[in-house]
Parts: C-alpha cells; sequence; structure tokens
C-alpha cells in the first residue's frame, strides 16, 4: 500500500525559470532490500545548494508559502543545459525511522529502527532508500544521525585517500568549516600532520581549542609566510580545497614549491621536482580556477568525489569507515546547526538568503514534520 506525505522538487527550465516547490507524492511500497524511511532530519549541505538554488536571483525571486521562483543567470543556466526540464528531487543525506521493508532480510532487520540514509531525495517526509547504504543509529537521536554520511565520509576519505598515497600530512583549505573540524580530529586521531587554512582571526582560535597545531590566516598580511612555515614544518605537499574557482589551489601550490626549492641541494631551471598534489572536492567558488604554473612540474590537479571514492575502497573498507562514524557521532563526527526548518520554512527568502551563504558554523537542518 502507497504512502503519501510531501517532498520538495527542484525544477530549471530552459529560459532559465527556477522553481523549487513543495509537492504532495506517493511513494511506493519498497521491495528487495529497498527500504521506506519516515525522515525526521536532513542537512543542507554545500553539495545541496547546486541543485537547490544554484546562481539564482534570490533577491528579486518571487516566494509563496510552498515554493519559490527565480532566474537563473544566462551563465549558469547554459551550464545546467542538461537539467533543463526535468524535476529533480533534493537533499544527499539525512535520518529517520525505517516503517516498511523489502522482503530482503537485511532490509526486514531495519524495520523499527532509526537510520542514517543518503537517498538523494532527503528533504521529503518519507524515502526509498538502499538497506545496504543504511547506517543503524541505535540510541542516537535523528538529527545526531542527520550528518552521518557526506562529512564524515569524505573526511576519513581524504586520511584513507593520503594514507594509501603514502603521505603523512594534508593540507586544507577550509579549516573552519564542519568538515575540517571533524578532519583535524581525524588527523590527531590517526597521527597525522595537518595544516588549516581559514579566513579569521576567531577560525584560528576554534581550530586551535580543538587542538589543531598549523592553523594560517588568509587574510594576514604574512600569509603565505605562514603557510610556507606550516608546509615546511609538515611536510604537506598533498591538499584538498572545496573552493575551485580563484586562485586558493594556486597559492597553495605556490607554498609547496617554495618550500620545495628551499630544501633544494643544486638549482633547477625547471623547478623542484617534489612531487605536489590538490584535490578539489567542491565548488564554493564556481568561476573559473586560476594557476599560474611557475612551481615545477612535479604538481598534480585532480577532482575528488565521495561516492567514486568508496566504490574504489570497496565494501571492507567503507564499512570500516561507517562503523567509525557511528562509533564517534557525538564527538570526532559530531555537526552542529544553525536553525532548524520544516520544508515549508526552507523556502522562505530569509532562509534560502542565510543558508546560500554558506557560511562557516551555520548549517541549517531540515525537519521535514515540524
Amino acid at each position: 500500500m502507497a504512502t503519501t506525505g510531501k517532498q520538495l522538487f527542484t525544477t530549471l527550465d530552459a529560459d532559465g525559470t527556477l522553481t523549487v516547490a513543495i509537492e504532495e507524492v506517493s511513494f511506493p511500497d519498497p521491495t528487495g532490500n529497498q527500504v521506506l524511511v519516515r525522515m525526521e532530519a536532513a542537512p543542507i549541505n554545500p553539495s545541496d545548494l547546486a541543485i537547490l538554488v544554484g546562481g539564482a536571483d534570490i533577491e528579486n525571486a518571487q516566494f509563496s508559502p510552498d515554493k519559490f521562483v527565480a532566474q537563473m543567470p544566462a551563465q549558469a543556466n547554459a551550464a545546467s543545459k542538461s537539467r533543463h526540464g526535468l524535476k529533480l528531487p533534493a537533499g544527499n543525506e539525512g535520518a529517520g525511522t525505517v516503517v516498511a521493508a523489502g522482503d530482503d532480510k537485511a532490509a526486514q532487520a531495519l524495520i523499527g529502527q532509526r537510520v542514517s540514509c543518503v537517498p538523494g531525495n532527503a528533504y521529503s517526509q518519507y524515502c526509498i532508500a538502499d538497506a545496504a547504504m543504511c547506517l543503524p543509529l541505535g540510541d542516537h537521536s535523528a538529527e545526531e544521525g542527520a550528518s552521518a554520511f557526506v562529512n564524515p565520509m569524505t573526511a576519513l576519505g581524504f586520511v584513507e585517500n593520503a594514507k594509501a598515497d603514502g603521505q603523512n600530512a594534508i593540507l586544507h583549505t577550509v579549516g573552519a568549516s564542519n568538515l575540517g573540524q571533524m578532519l583535524t580530529r581525524i588527523c590527531q586521531e590517526d597521527g597525522l600532520d595537518l595544516v588549516n587554512i581559514v579566513r579569521k582571526e576567531d577560525q584560528v582560535e576554534l581550530l586551535k581549542g580543538l587542538g589543531a597545531t598549523h592553523v594560517v590566516n588568509s587574510s594576514a598580511d604574512d600569509f603565505m609566510d605562514q603557510l610556507t612555515a606550516a608546509i615546511a614544518d609538515t611536510s604537506a605537499f598533498y591538499g584538498f580545497d572545496p573552493v575551485g574557482g580563484g586562485k586558493l589551489v594556486d597559492t597553495a601550490f605556490r607554498a609547496m614549491e617554495r618550500v620545495a626549492v628551499q630544501q633544494m641541494s643544486e638549482y633547477s631551471r625547471y623547478g623542484s621536482n617534489q612531487q605536489k598534489r590538490m584535490f578539489i572536492y567542491g565548488r564554493l567558488d564556481t568561476g573559473p580556477t586560476v594557476l599560474t604554473p611557475a612551481y615545477g612540474f612535479g604538481w598534480t590537479l585532480s577532482g575528488w568525489l565521495l561516492f567514486p571514492f568508496l566504490q574504489s575502497v570497496g565494501q571492507e573498507t567503507m564499512g570500516r569507515m561507517r562503523q567509525r562514524v557511528r562509533d564517534n557521532l557525538t564527538t570526532t563526527f559530531s555537526s552542529s546547526y544553525k536553525a532548524r526548518v520544516s520544508l515549508e520554512e526552507m523556502l522562505t527568502k530569509e532562509a534560502v538568503t542565510d543558508y546560500r551563504a554558506m557560511r562557516t558554523g551555520e548549517k541549517y537542518l531540515v525537519t521535514p514534520w515540524a
């Protein structure tokens, strides 16, 4: 028997009109290894915003109780041509209680349990999810488990990636973010050095309060000297960047090369042969990634996404990572929220304008039944 409930959808038309609306929908009965989850909490992560609001003109958007309609700038609209006319759900992850399951034994075993899941349509009162991708939360609340996948598994993924590549240190360009704070704790637990880049002095104090040793402030006059010294102390020639656009990756490479040249015993017109690697794992800045290659020839810039990484490491490693998250949900992998909003409240101008700004430490939590 199908279940009905509210769900959020986002549609971008060919003329650039973006419509984000709540609809009453019918959810099918789960089959096989599927479960039906009554969703209780879902975070708004930066990775959700591209499909939710993108570059839309929110200031001049039209808002009503259950939807908003905004215009997408021509350039952003052209870049999103592949989704024109598609009505898409939103919300990568969340937590709730399993109320029905398919006939698979693993799925049946989850009935009545609160779980964290990654259905891709978490801004909804119900979701169909794969039982294998559900993490039973035990005594943890839905709020504690709502952000148990994207940020924790990404931060753990960075460390797993670094270890597999023989690295003992990591550079992270947005150190004070929710993910960055998790990464600070993980590196301390695993004995890896970490160089954190932040934008404000209070963020320096925040991370040092968590025990971070190397925190450099990009707004400081001596930022480049600070960064160079931190890389020299740690050998952090391996980094992760969620900004994407602008010159932050370029700055990291230049600082790495400065350290490498200082360590060279002989001059080379080609620069150092020190291997330097940066991964872009987000597009907080949708502008071009600006590189000014003057850092030798031993550098590599790659993209990094969570799900391809998990597929590459296999079920055993992923299971170990997920168990670590569950065991440390309220410590290493804890998340905090600035505001809690219902499905309708998340579509108000005030809320959209605020969570779209992606300010550090100001994450929103959607509570579909509020």
